[in-house]
């Protein structure tokens, strides 16, 4: 909900004559506000801020119940941490007000519907809870409520439907229990005990083939990785056995049991699923993320046990309040450090576990990652005496765990570490992580992490700051200095093929010779492959390329900035020296020569010359998979250039289809304006519109086609590219007799599922094309498991 604030400073002489005008919209405005607010600090006590608020709604229902039960419906959607305080006031307003009641319960399932219909799971899960608080405060009958969670778990037994429909069901049915279990069972007991029964059935038969791409640790020791489902399951027979008794939802409602238990329920109107469709998206499944347990934290208050209700209702409360305020990071931190009966919980380890939750949450994080970053920081300053302890705990923690972490996890770990190190002066006890050192292998996961973080926070500071600030025995783990390679640059090297022209360039380029003056310097250059009489040889001249596009990247090196103009200038000369694929791909084999030191000049490079169609993305990609970026191919800058690229032509195709659509669309209006309009001379102009909107349209179509088979031609690529090195690498260790599961097989396999997880949606559409032609069932058992498993987490 937004929540204005008004200000009359600038009204100047109108202020008066606007309220008069404007008054009804200012009542609304201030029932929004109250609304909003409720629930928030306050010098009255919560249950006599909502009586107040529940007498104030109802003196303006007659007026403004639209308006109200619209507000109502927002809140339960869009405030879930607030649940159980706007259920108190609906109930309120249903004791005092029985049809208002009514209609607010018909409005939420309409709402419920139409959030279902929409594929807006995460709310519609918000929705169910939120009714079912309902019957806590009398307004819902606990009979009805019944009836419409045994429609909700009938879908596990429909037929050919996916698994991850049901599962949602069976989720909504499960959340919601901690809030109503107590309730639904004094009151139906026996229908309940069958709802439980078949969702133990439905749990036991299962898929879980996609379980090992979601989890953020291969090891369940310290802490058991479990699946969603399994983990509330579990925690549900626990609140069950416990008799439905948790000591952490706050229940308003019970201070007004002498009011609410007078008022008439409703009943729910019969509620079917909507029927699975084509079009049907649903949340892809989860692994629940545990980093803390209660000997983590020694003094206060005990963490609940992993398998309580008590544990899933705080980390869900945590999450609903990040996912209402995560726009503001200032207020997001405030609500969570006041979170209610902090006193009881170590609240700072709950929300440092849960913020990392989300962080490393697979396929995608729910925000963006920069987020959580700035989040952690903030709660830094408003805890400066604790919270910042629990955080180094939780970073040593992450860091020792590192051997058995996911690679797509590691990353976020190192954009978040570095991005904190360099609000905080790049202060960190390095020599307490000086066991990376000892390491055989600087691939291996403790030392590689350290490096790239070291890379990364060089990027927010500069090469000599990073120098200092790590001990000199980390001298093997520190960044080259990132310098331009030129090659021609050094007299010595004077014998080296092209090197006189190459002077001649330099010469010619500070003079400001003219593009025409520059190709005749280049003619000089001899082509290596024009003694193989190939024509597409003749057009491709890689000597010619070398020279030039390295001297002018010498030339340009000062900066970003300068590097860019370089490209804009001499667009023209690099385009056609680099017109054939074999041409694009020398292009990226020059620039990474020059400028292997520097890798984020390296990846601002590549996406200039792909927004400026010197190479192309099937280009980008071959080079990625190329034997001279072998050395560099587990590095994160190489996976960062590959996401960018594919992200890019993802966006292409995207723009084109919605350019199409906007067509089509204006099209349509004009065959509607044609039909309403009777006159003879407009009907002639509107054909004369219609014919270039149609060709447009017909032209649009074809790019739509192209930029797609562009789309799916470099998944293929990349695929085929991951399969040859992965195949190869299996092969060579069979016959060597050694183990294949070494740190490089472990990080290109999962940065495979990296791409499979971060581009899930468009690599769907293609599917059917790459269980045919890569993904076969000749291919290695080990290879195979990653699309199958990727194939489950819709299916």
């Amino acid at each position: 909900m937004s929540r204005r604030r008004h200000s009359d400073e600038n009204d100047g002489g109108q202020a008066h004559k606007r309220r008069r005008t404007s008054e009804p919209i200012e009542i609304e405005d201030r029932l929004e506000s109250l609304i909003c607010r409720v629930g928030e600090k306050s010098t009255s006590s919560l249950e006599s801020n909502l009586e107040g608020l529940a007498g104030v709604l109802e003196a303006d229902l007659p007026n403004y119940k639209s308006k109200i039960l619209r507000i109502l419906c927002a809140v339960a959607r869009l405030l879930p941490e607030k649940l159980t305080v706007y259920t108190t006031l609906v109930g309120l307003l249903n004791a005092r007000n029985y049809n208002f009641g009514g209609e607010f319960v018909e409005a939420m399932v309409r709402q419920l519907k139409e959030a279902l219909k929409g594929n807006a799971y995460n709310e519609a899960v918000f929705l169910v809870r939120f009714l079912s608080d309902l019957v806590n405060c009398h307004v819902i009958a606990a009979p009805s409520m019944v009836a419409m969670f045994e429609n909700f778990v009938s879908v596990t037994q429909e037929e050919d439907i996916p698994q991850v429909r049901s599962d949602w069901y069976v989720y909504a049915v499960l959340t919601s229990l901690p809030w109503v279990g107590k309730e639904l069972y004094e009151k139906k007991d026996v229908e309940m005990e069958r709802i439980l029964s078949l969702i133990d059935s439905y749990l036991k038969r299962r898929h879980k083939t996609h379980v090992p791409m979601l989890q953020v640790w291969t090891a369940d020791k310290p802490h058991l990785q479990e699946e969603y489902l399994d983990c509330i399951w579990a925690q549900i027979q626990k609140l069950k056995k416990d008799r439905w008794q948790e000591r952490h939802i706050l229940r308003p409602y019970l201070a007004f049991d002498s009011v609410l238990c007078e008022a008439l329920q409703h009943n729910l109107p019969p509620f079917t699923p909507p029927p699975h469709t084509e079009d049907s998206q649903y949340p892809v499944p989860k692994v629940v993320f545990r980093m803390f347990d209660y000997t983590d934290a020694p003094e206060g208050p005990v963490m609940p046990g992993s398998h309580s209700a008590e544990r899933f209702v705080i980390e869900e409360n945590l999450h609903c309040i990040i996912r209402s305020h995560w726009k503001e990071r200032k207020t997001c931190a405030a609500q969570l450090l006041s979170y209610p009966g902090k006193s009881k919980i170590p609240l700072n380890y709950h929300i440092v576990e849960v913020v990392f939750s989300e962080l490393f949450q697979l396929p995608l994080s729910p925000q963006v990652e920069v987020m959580y970053t700035s989040l952690l920081i903030e709660l830094c300053k408003l805890q400066p005496g604790s919270l910042p302890q629990v955080l180094a705990q939780a970073t040593e923690m992450l860091y020792m765990r590192l051997d058995t972490m996911n690679t797509s996890c590691i990353i976020r770990f190192i954009n978040w570490f570095s991005h904190h190190l360099s609000n905080f002066q790049f202060r960190w006890s390095w020599e307490d992580w000086s066991d990376c050192l000892a390491e055989d292998d600087l691939d291996k996961p403790k030392p590689k992490f350290v490096k790239e973080v070291l890379e990364k926070c060089m990027r927010l500071s500069y090469h000599q700051r990073i120098v200092e600030i790590v001990p000199s025995t980390f001298a093997a783990l520190l960044p080259s200095n990132p310098i331009c390679i030129y090659k021609f640059g050094d007299e010595s090297n004077s014998s080296i093929p092209g090197y006189t022209v190459a002077v001649n360039l330099t010469n010619a380029i500070k003079n400001k010779a003219t593009n025409e003056e520059l190709m005749n310097i280049l003619k000089e250059i001899p082509n290596p492959n024009q003694d193989d009489d190939d024509d597409e040889g003749v057009g491709f001249n890689p000597l010619k390329i070398d020279v030039f596009l390295q001297t002018l990247l010498h030339l340009a090196s000062k900066s970003f900035s300068h590097s860019f103009s370089a490209l804009a200038k001499f667009h023209e000369i690099i385009k056609a020296l680099a017109e054939s694929e074999e041409g694009k791909l020398h292009v990226l084999r020059v620039m990474y020569e020059a400028w292997k030191n520097h890798p984020q000049m390296l990846s601002v490079l590549v996406d200039k010359m792909i927004r400026t169609q010197i190479v192309n993305c099937a280009a980008v990609a071959n080079w990625i998979f190329s034997t001279e970026l072998s050395g560099d191919f587990i590095r994160c800058y190489v996976w960062e250039i590959l996401h960018s690229t594919i992200r890019k032509m993802n966006k292409h195709v995207q723009k084109i289809q919605k350019e199409l659509e906007e067509a089509k669309g204006r099209l349509e209006k004009q065959h509607k304006r044609k039909e309403s309009d009777d006159e003879e001379e407009d009907d002639r102009n509107s054909d004369e519109e219609d014919g270039p909107l149609e060709e447009q349209i017909e032209r649009l179509q074809e790019k739509v086609e192209s930029a797609q088979s562009e789309q799916k031609n470099l998944f293929l690529v990349i695929f085929q590219r991951f399969i040859m090195i992965l195949t190869e690498h299996l092969v060579r260790c069979e016959t060597a007799g050694t183990d294949f599961n070494t740190p490089w097989y472990k990080n290109c396999t999962e940065r495979l599922q990296q791409i499979f997880l971060q581009h899930h949606s468009i690599i769907q559409q293609y599917m059917v094309t790459l269980e045919n032609l890569l993904f076969t069932a000749e291919l290695d058992h080990h290879i195979l498991a990653m699309f199958q498993q990727f194939c489950a987490l819709q299916s």
